[in-house]
């Protein structure tokens, strides 16, 4: 791994607390674009086929691109991408709220997705040198801001749009985002203090990357994310199949997206005292049996099985990060952009073909079928090698000028 310029033996917390709200910032963005999509549907008369196109717009632009974006990271260094990629989030939201036409929408979303995309990958990588030594619960605080914020989405906006009509509501709901954007521009100076010795491209890194380990965590991740993202898909389509109303599916999503939140800051602190992998294991055959439960028992005991599954899921969001990280020490930051792209890129693919599934036979045989992607992934995670973990390196404050803000 590099030798940090932060390797303390605590978080740095005034970088981490500002790095989370970044996140939340930014994810709020993304986490808006599905709420929108029944009112774009109801203004420009789209099929479920172009109502689809803009999902993967936003999908392709926000994953295809990040691991481009952590590579152009870890050659140049590029703190400007973080209030830079929440603004372009933010005003591809408002725009994409007033758009004129469905084309014009597509782009907008789009380049919403870009700035999505630019953000992550940097701020991950910060939230590396912020954590210290306590890497597994650093990037749990960061992700904490991304779950929360991408729960916020639907649950804030739905209702403004209800209210205010698509135009207000979506311009209303991008003011905060862009805000975000000012106030991390106001503390990039701070940010970069928690850099290396010397610029990231520069610095002398122990260890060589372990492409197989990386190859079989993508794995993991993928058929983590097939049943993530048929959840996130079909979970209010399967309560409306049960005779219940869209409000109840909706809340049973937020549900599960807040008990991920939730599960963020309980598996960092525990990966960090059992270890990455063994925490990665268990919570991993935990969710076949979860999603099983919910589709299968339902009711109070299906909704409770919900939250665990998004505790289970959402709370290693952050662990396969810091493993690709460590799988990947020579290419930090694009270690972080193939952890969140590749979760984003085949959950997204495979909630089109559950979709395929759902329409040739019925919904109930889709969810099933991804329940059991988990599983296999389990018996990927007994072939991944034990991450090792960075080297103690005394603090040391690089000048400003060796990680420049604005190249």
């Amino acid at each position: 791994m590099p030798r940090l310029a932060y390797m303390s033996d605590s978080i740095d917390r005034k970088g981490m607390t500002t790095l989370s709200s970044g996140h939340l910032a930014v994810d709020f963005a993304s986490g808006s674009v599905p709420a929108m999509l029944p009112f774009f549907a109801v203004k420009f008369d789209l099929n479920y086929t172009l109502t689809a196109v803009l999902m993967l717009a936003a999908l392709a632009s926000s994953s295809l691109t990040q691991p481009l974006f952590g590579l152009w990271s870890d050659r140049h260094g590029a703190l400007w991408l973080l209030p830079g990629g929440i603004a372009l989030a933010g005003l591809g939201i408002g725009a994409a709220a007033v758009a004129p036409s469905y084309w014009i929408l597509v782009l907008v979303v789009f380049l919403a997705g870009l700035g999505i995309a630019a953000f992550h990958p940097e701020g991950a990588k910060f939230a590396v040198f912020a954590s210290g030594r306590k890497r597994a619960s650093g990037m749990s605080l960061f992700n904490i801001g991304g779950n929360t914020g991408y729960a916020l989405g639907p649950i804030i906006v739905t209702p403004l749009v209800l209210w205010l009509g698509l135009g207000p509501g979506g311009l209303l709901a991008s003011i905060p985002v862009i805000l975000g954007a000012f106030a991390l521009l106001g503390v990039l100076p701070y940010l970069a203090r928690l850099q290396p010795d010397a610029p990231t491209h520069d610095v002398v890194r122990e260890g060589k990357d372990d492409v197989r380990a990386m190859v079989i965590l993508g794995g993991v991740i993928g058929l983590r994310s097939v049943a993530w993202f048929a959840l996130l898909t079909f979970v209010p389509l399967w309560v409306v199949s049960l005779g219940n109303s869209e409000a109840d599916g909706n809340h049973l999503l937020s549900l599960m997206l807040l008990s991920g939140a939730a599960g963020t800051l309980l598996l960092g602190p525990l990966a960090d005292r059992f270890g990455l992998r063994r925490t990665l294991v268990v919570a991993q055959a935990i969710l076949t049996p979860m999603m099983l439960i919910f589709v299968l028992v339902g009711g109070v005991v299906g909704a409770v099985a919900l939250v665990v599954v998004g505790i289970c899921v959402v709370g290693t969001f952050g662990l396969t990060m810091v493993m690709a990280q460590m799988y990947l020490p020579q290419h930090v930051g694009m270690a972080s952009g193939l952890s969140i792209g590749l979760a984003m890129g085949i959950g997204g693919i495979a909630a089109v073909a559950l979709g395929g599934v759902a329409d040739a036979v019925n919904l109930e045989t889709a969810l099933i079928c991804s329940a059991f992607a988990p599983l296999l992934g389990v018996v990927l995670c007994f072939f991944l090698p034990s991450p090792v973990p960075a080297p103690a390196a005394p603090v040391a404050t690089a000048p400003a000028s060796t990680y420049p803000l604005l190249d």
